[in-house]
């Protein structure tokens, strides 16, 4: 068969791929938008140019021959890097639109990512966003998640993944708790005070830190010690509120605390020395690996990137 006839089967091909994904007559027709006879016909001249028989029919489905699938596997990899390479050129000449999925942790949506959204949504009015804001750890893909902020040492190698910022761990406090109940110098001086704990699995109410600018040693760290208090929250804002509320002391990440030391109302303690293990230490920005990236998704990454780059100076 000489090549301008294969270039007029170019559309038989990809008829019948959408047949091998779709598995009938009924559901591939109406996946094309064309009539289930038009099918039929398409996949029967399709076989006569080939020579050979692709498709066992039956009353409920399709069976591919040997023949036809392996003519599927061939050609299924070059349409799909057809169609994304045209919506990669249709989506650069044009305005970037559509809807974006993303989760992220509880209290980083309510205290950083939300305060932020308008800068972005007001640039590209045609985006809309859909947050998830919980602490839970979806499974981006199979949740149909475009997006995710990860709170964590490490993203899996199945997806890519940009570093927004470091983040660090502090200890806090009100003015009026530390008016009453003195103020700690050292990791050890908690042990008589109050604080607020994040409850995990293991080691909920213990405390580790390293002193800044020293090495892993007896006399500079990890000091770990065992800590107990009135209240305890699974969600870092709670722990503030608490903390605002003169309940005791808190460990908080950066990104919780912010705002509360910036205003003056919660100060830090313990400032020769690092919290450790309590919080991850970097937020990154993760997504589903694919071939093809809606430039809506792609915008919205640069833009986290952007914005948290400084992290969350206090």
């Amino acid at each position: 068969m000489d090549e301008q006839k294969i270039e007029g089967l170019w559309t038989h091909l990809h008829w019948l791929t959408v047949l091998a994904e779709q598995g009938s007559y009924t559901a591939a027709a109406a996946r094309l938008n064309v009539s289930k006879a038009a099918m039929s016909q398409r996949i029967a001249e399709l076989e006569r140019a080939a020579g050979v028989p692709l498709v066992t029919r039956t009353t409920r489905s399709v069976r591919f021959t040997e023949a036809g699938r392996r003519l599927v596997d061939d050609t299924r990899g070059q349409y799909e890097r057809i169609a994304s390479s045209f919506l990669s050129v249709k989506e650069s000449a044009g305005v970037a639109r559509g809807l974006i999925r993303v989760t992220a942790p509880m209290a980083f949506s309510r205290q950083q990512l939300v305060p932020r959204m308008s800068g972005f949504l007001h640039a590209h009015p045609d985006v809309r966003v859909q947050l998830e804001a919980s602490d839970r750890l979806s499974s981006i893909a199979t949740e149909g998640f475009d997006l995710a902020v990860r709170h964590s040492a490490q993203v899996p190698d199945t997806h890519v993944a940009w570093k927004l910022c470091d983040t660090h761990s502090v200890i806090v406090a009100t003015r009026a708790y530390l008016k009453r109940r003195g103020t700690p110098l050292t990791p050890n001086d908690l042990v008589t005070h109050d604080c607020l704990v994040y409850p995990r699995p293991q080691a909920s109410s213990i405390w580790s830190f390293q002193r800044k600018g020293g090495r892993k040693s007896s006399s500079t760290g990890p000091y770990t010690l065992a800590v107990n208090g009135p209240f305890a929250a699974n969600n870092s804002e709670v722990l503030r509120d608490a903390a605002l509320d003169d309940l005791g002391i808190a460990l908080l990440p950066d990104f919780t605390a912010q705002a509360a030391v910036q205003a003056g109302k919660l100060v830090v303690l313990l400032p020769e020395w690092r919290p450790v293990g309590a919080f991850a230490d970097q937020l990154f920005v993760v997504r589903p690996y694919a071939p093809h990236v809606p430039r809506a998704v792609a915008l919205f990454i640069g833009y986290l990137r952007e914005t948290f780059a400084g992290g969350f100076p206090l």
